[in-house]
């Protein structure tokens, strides 16, 4: 009997393991670096970007006119709903590692069933790593004067998609595809 303790305590110490790299995940930066080109003049191709990165809640930082280079800030919340989630996840992993702590060592009592109390801070370890300030950086590769833009853009991956998904037919933008088939 003692055997199957064991066994179900080291798959409870897997699945803590497995929350921790889940709540690094979660919080991980995911900044990218992707070249994009249209066939557009540079100043369209901008203002079109500089246009929706502001509707989205960024906000223009300036830039480096010698560099060609365009900055905009804006800050990343959290889930709520994920905070919560993570919380009620790791209560109960906590609580079922303190059962199985009470069962292989009946001395302790039910002092191991604190472990449940571990829960909230997941979620505030979530909250604090992942809500932080973003930058999105655009740099025109291309000259002022050509017919043609070739950005290199450095930004969340989820920005990158979402100019993809909603910029790239008004504006004629063509990536070398690295931000669909990059892994996550």
């Amino acid at each position: 009997m003692q055997s199957s303790y064991f066994s179900t305590f080291t798959l409870t110490i897997l699945l803590a393991i497995g929350l921790g790299f889940f709540l690094r995940a979660a919080s991980k930066d995911r900044t990218t670096v992707v070249n994009i080109s249209s066939p557009l003049p540079p100043l369209y191709v901008l203002k079109g970007l500089s246009t929706w990165l502001e509707e989205r809640g960024w906000r223009g930082e300036g830039g480096d006119v010698d560099r060609r280079i365009l900055k905009f800030n804006g800050t990343v919340s959290s889930s709520p709903a994920l905070a919560v989630f993570l919380s009620v996840l790791c209560g109960l992993g906590g609580a079922c590692l303190g059962l199985v702590v009470c069962q292989l060592y009946p001395d302790l009592s039910w002092w191991p069933l604190i472990l449940a109390g571990l829960g909230p801070c997941a979620g505030l370890f979530y909250r604090a790593r992942s809500s932080r300030q973003e930058s999105f950086e655009m740099r025109l590769i291309s000259s002022f004067n050509d017919t043609e833009t070739l950005l290199r853009i450095r930004a969340h991956r989820d920005e990158l998609i979402a100019i993809d998904v909603e910029l790239s037919k008004s504006l004629k933008l063509d990536s070398d595809n690295s931000l669909t088939s990059s892994p996550i």
